[in-house]
């Protein structure tokens, strides 16, 4: 004989199971249900903007990132394994974005995001990563709303309150490597080295020369 139960929301409670053929068998067993969302957040404050939690569970997030790709972070064990599927609302100018992460917090895998919202959780995870980052050249005043929701397979349902939302959160340092511009850019001769920025902050140097550059 089985049993399946189905929580509609998360909480305590109890499942009573009596016996048809014994009228006098009874049995009150106590049940956790818990959330389908598996992040865990918080309130956090840093680089510029400030977390808090709504009643309903959703972050609201306040204030002036100090620079393009700073933000809020939490990190917490990772519950689950097999793939999983990201989604949620977003706030103009913020991103969000998940990485896994193995025991000595190295990323495995691709980070997952909006764009990239399925994946399966590499081997060796052990934490998840969540950041929420600005992703404007110039950031401007946020003041919004997040429900963001991570969940077991490859279909987003209703959105759903964390069972942890308490978690502490920190923040992404800044990288205090000054931003290089007027690229690209030619230096020395014969032929000479070209540097480019391919994606924000991260340089490539290609050629060769004797010139002290």
């Amino acid at each position: 004989m089985g049993i399946s139960v189905t929580g509609v929301k998360p909480g305590n409670t109890t499942v009573t199971i009596n016996s048809k053929t014994s009228p006098n068998i009874s049995k009150k067993v106590p049940v956790t249900v818990k959330s389908r969302n598996l992040l865990a957040y918080g309130p956090a404050e840093g680089n510029g903007l400030t977390a808090t939690v709504n009643t309903d569970g959703s972050l609201h997030v306040t204030g002036t990132a100090t620079g393009q790709w700073h933000g809020l972070s939490w990190t917490f064990p990772c519950p689950v394994q097999g793939t999983v599927k990201l989604s949620g609302t977003s706030i103009a100018g913020l991103s969000f974005n998940i990485k896994c992460l193995d025991a000595k917090g190295q990323q495995l895998g691709d980070q997952m995001n909006l764009g990239n919202s399925v994946m399966a959780i590499p081997a060796g995870t052990v934490s998840l990563f969540l950041n929420i980052i600005s992703t404007e050249a110039t950031p401007t005043a946020k003041d919004g709303d997040l429900r963001v929701q991570l969940e077991s397979g490859n279909t987003a349902h209703d959105w759903m309150r964390p069972d942890n939302t308490s978690l502490r959160g920190g923040y992404e340092l800044a990288n205090l490597y000054p931003r290089v511009t007027g690229l690209p850019k030619t230096l020395g001769t014969d032929p000479g080295v070209v540097v480019t920025e391919p994606s924000p902050g991260t340089y490539r140097f290609k050629g060769s020369t004797t010139q002290k550059v």
